[in-house]
């Protein structure tokens, strides 16, 4: 199934990393929410679940993003994956202001810009955070 993912990357020519970014982001999303409730239902507030829960998270999408997508476990990136989530999160919100004034449904608007976000958020992974394995052919391992 794997081999049969990477040839059609390969004859579309797109980014194995980018399949990878994807499936690491499903996981990601997963855990994430797996942690909130895993909080709500110990009866934690919340508001206190929700932020354990998205800096569990981070930490556990840096080393996810690192390590499956990019191959790196230079923990030193962290600083750098910070900037690069408040860029993507400064930009999410600019769109959905510029969606708000157009009158366009805020959950619609939050759908449509899950994938250019996605986009972005590789992109900003790939050339600003992981950058030090660039250098290396990805063996799609």
């Amino acid at each position: 199934m794997i081999n049969t993912i990477k040839q059609l990357c390969t004859k579309y020519n797109i980014d194995w990393k980018f399949i990878k970014f994807l499936f690491v982001g499903g996981l990601n999303t997963a855990f994430g929410y797996g942690v909130f409730a895993f909080f709500i239902f110990l009866k934690f507030h919340f508001a206190i679940a929700s932020f354990l829960s998205t800096v569990l998270g981070i930490l556990f999408n840096f080393k996810t993003t690192g390590i499956i997508v990019f191959k790196n476990h230079d923990n030193k990136l962290i600083f750098r994956f910070l900037g690069a989530y408040v860029i993507i999160y400064l930009l999410n919100i600019l769109f959905l202001k510029i969606f708000k004034i157009m009158y366009v449904n805020m959950y619609l608007a939050g759908f449509i810009l899950i994938f250019p976000m996605a986009v972005v958020s590789f992109i900003l992974m790939k050339k600003f955070v992981f950058i030090n394995n660039q250098h290396i052919t990805d063996n799609g391992e």
